[in-house]
């Protein structure tokens, strides 16, 4: 059993909490200000902070989650809880954004007057607020669990800038729809801001190959190691978003285990050093042998397979 605990959760949980207080308190000011001065774009932007609220629970409870060792029932850990976590923050990101799109076609059939000087020293709060935590987040260890959480507040924190612009055109222009057209743009950042998020974790959880990894490179460089014939049967997966495994055949000529032991050693020092991939199952094999149907059976005699 492997245990991996990253030396920045601690950190990383510590801004999570102070996160989550400064965010309740920014939600009901926005709530708040958003009724007195009859701004779709604060209401918005409430939306979309109480989804950071979530988002950022959730990467809290993930951190903690992430951190317990291995156990009986769970041999990997619980790499993927983070995992689980950015997928429904991705998923909440999207749900909330069809609601400001539905809520600004409303109001732009039936416009109501907006008290622009109130929207932009609030939403001015919510860009040093956000940007804070932005700030905060980035500076702690990035896995996809985190990164979610990063994307919300970067999210907000352009969002609540275009809501300051948004207040001055209506204070020179006198036009209220401008509030409503503010709403589809901070949507459409949400919902581009969930895409990337969401095939990420959907890419994990369908254990496909890590995100920037090509296993033609993997193959090439496990080929390159002296006392290596033949690699087949490759696969490589995400155990967590940071967490990659690795499991193949490899042939090599019929030598005494001692020997095989360093092409063993020299096989995992490369993967780990060249592609971050910590979990290996390595099987070696020494008779002819083929593949079909994506398993590898042995045709010869004298084959002397050995797991690692």
């Amino acid at each position: 059993m492997h245990v991996h605990v990253s030396h920045g959760s601690k950190r990383t949980s510590q801004v999570l909490q102070v996160s989550l207080i400064v965010t309740a308190a920014y939600i009901g000011l926005l709530v708040i200000a958003g009724i007195r001065a009859h701004s779709l774009a604060l209401l918005s932007e409430a939306g979309h902070n109480l989804t950071d609220f979530v988002a950022l629970l959730l990467s809290l409870v993930a951190v903690y989650l992430q951190s317990r060792p291995p156990s009986a029932t769970h041999t990997y850990g619980y790499h993927r809880a983070g995992v689980l976590a950015a997928l429904v923050n991705a998923a909440t990101l999207v749900a909330i954004s069809f609601l400001i799109f539905y809520e600004g076609v409303r109001r732009i059939l039936q416009p109501q007057p907006v008290n622009a000087g109130t929207m932009m020293w609030v939403a001015g709060a919510g860009v040093v607020m956000n940007g804070a935590i932005a700030f905060m987040l980035y500076r702690t260890d990035r896995d996809v669990n985190v990164r979610s959480a990063l994307l919300h507040e970067i999210g907000d924190t352009l969002s609540t800038g275009a809501v300051i612009f948004g207040g001055w055109a209506i204070l020179a222009t006198g036009q209220a729809w401008i509030d409503s057209a503010l709403s589809f743009g901070i949507a459409a950042l949400i919902l581009w801001s969930s895409f990337g998020i969401m095939r990420e974790t959907l890419n994990i959880l369908l254990e496909g190959t890590p995100r920037g990894m090509q296993l033609a490179r993997v193959e090439a460089a496990i080929r390159e190691i002296e006392g290596v014939n033949d690699v087949h049967d490759l696969h490589v997966w995400s155990i967590g978003s940071e967490t990659s495994a690795l499991s193949c055949h490899i042939s090599i000529a019929d030598i005494p285990p001692s020997v095989s032991e360093r092409i063993l050693r020299d096989v995992k020092e490369r993967l780990y050093h060249d592609f971050r991939i910590d979990h290996t199952t390595i099987q070696f094999e020494n008779a002819v042998c083929e593949v079909a149907h994506g398993c590898v059976i042995p045709v010869g005699q004298g084959n002397a397979a050995q797991e690692h």
